[in-house]
């Protein structure tokens, strides 16, 4: 049997690892925190979100980045400071703006092939995390931000993916608890949301059922590969243990760069820093006023989700600040106003909140294939849709192994890959 080494315990590492476990591979799963999905996967927006798949290289995202530098309460914040990798990766994201329409569509195909496997392997494994297919609803204040949501429905549309205008009156009748006044919105009744934690938890305990080794508090010290195979080295107990693979994916998230560069690779993966506030509904009235449909708004780049009956979560902005973890109270403080402007009945007492680094490459398409040597594979990069994604990305991943060790792929993986350029 073919032994594979995953790094990496988040999201995109699960899902592989179970799709490899699925196709059967012996999967050792490498991780450096004591559990599963305990980074990036922890606390995010809780969106399965096909009509969130619009990338950021757009020349609008260029002005707004420069006009909101200075407040810290922006949206996207940049810290001025410069370094090498901070620099190469704008270059990049610059030279991919003549792709926007492109990748765009290839992102939403993605998003919509990604639906079935997640929903198929939540239903065959009896994963409860909290789902709600209720859609998503875009919300806009103004007519030009309504107006450039339509021309991106477009795109989603040539993706696959259907999308819908709707009036302030039907948007209340969609969602009843939002309050403000609104020029218009945009509605996916297909999409979906949950909680990322309880679902990865509950897949990796799944991929453990099918005989993966999950192996915690393994730090990656060391790792080559050649034909014939991959080593890796990691810190345990104080000392070095040191296990020959057929292959290794790398699934690390922010650290994928590094990672990628001790197997000769250049994955230029950049940390953008994301907040969210989980609001645990104490009280009847709260559980009343907090929405069940999850909400997209345009303008604040904030986005909502119904967590079963108490708790809501909010998530949104982004900060170019390089692997700085910090929780600042200015970066939170803008979600706790959207609370009490969209859903004011909501109490705020008792909020616990949270910062991730998304894994965004630089045209925000993820890195999915192979690498320089036969025996390394990616699946990394997914910036802010990471779940939304990740089931369709670790069945093209788990298919790439299977044929380069040998295998034909299955008609199911030639399909989804069709919706994603192979890095």
């Amino acid at each position: 049997m073919k032994t594979i080494a995953i790094i990496g315990g988040g999201i995109t590492g699960v899902t592989t690892a179970y799709a490899l476990a699925k196709r059967g591979f012996k999967v050792t799963l490498l991780e450096r925190h004591r559990y599963a999905a305990m980074e990036t996967s922890f606390a995010n927006g809780g969106q399965l979100s096909a009509s969130n798949a619009e990338v950021w290289n757009h020349s609008g995202t260029i002005v707004k980045g420069l006009k909101w530098m200075l407040k810290n309460d922006a949206p996207l914040l940049v810290n001025p400071k410069p370094s090498w990798h901070k620099l190469s990766w704008f270059a990049e994201f610059i030279a991919a703006i003549p792709h926007y329409r492109d990748n765009t569509i290839a992102t939403a195909k993605l998003a919509v092939a990604a639906r079935q496997h997640l929903f198929s392997w939540a239903d065959e494994e009896g994963i409860d995390f909290d789902l709600k297919r209720e859609g998503i609803l875009h919300i806009y204040r103004n007519r030009e931000g309504f107006e450039r949501a339509a021309e991106v429905s477009k795109l989603l549309a040539l993706g696959g993916l259907p999308r819908r205008a709707v009036t302030p009156e039907e948007m209340r009748a969609i969602e009843p608890t939002l309050a403000g006044q609104y020029y218009g919105g945009h509605y996916t009744e297909s999409d979906s949301s949950g909680d990322i934690h309880k679902f990865t938890t509950g897949l990796a305990q799944a991929a453990q059922r099918l005989g993966v080794e999950l192996r915690f508090g393994q730090r990656v010290t060391a790792m080559h590969a050649d034909a014939t195979g991959a080593t890796v080295t990691v810190e345990q107990d104080g000392g070095d243990d040191t296990s020959r693979y057929d292959a290794v994916v790398v699934c690390a998230g922010t650290a994928s760069r590094a990672m990628a560069s001790m197997l000769g690779d250049h994955v230029n993966v950049y940390p953008v820093k994301g907040y969210s506030i989980t609001v645990h509904l104490d009280d009847a009235a709260s559980q009343a006023a907090a929405p069940n449909v999850s909400l997209l708004d345009d303008a604040t780049k904030l986005v909502c989700s119904r967590l079963g009956e108490d708790r809501f979560r909010v998530a949104g902005t982004a900060e170019f600040n390089g692997f700085n973890r910090d929780i600042r109270a200015d970066r939170i403080a803008p979600l706790l106003n959207w609370v009490q402007q969209c859903f004011p009945g909501v109490s705020t007492r008792n909020v616990t909140p949270w910062a991730g680094l998304r894994p965004m490459t630089p045209d925000l398409m993820p890195r999915v294939g192979r690498g320089k040597a036969p025996t390394v594979f990616y699946n990394t990069g997914h910036g802010h849709l990471g779940w939304t994604l990740s089931a369709a990305t670790a069945d093209i991943i788990a298919e790439t192994v299977l044929s380069a060790l040998g295998a034909p792929c299955s008609n199911v993986g030639q399909r989804t890959a069709q919706a994603l350029k192979m890095a």
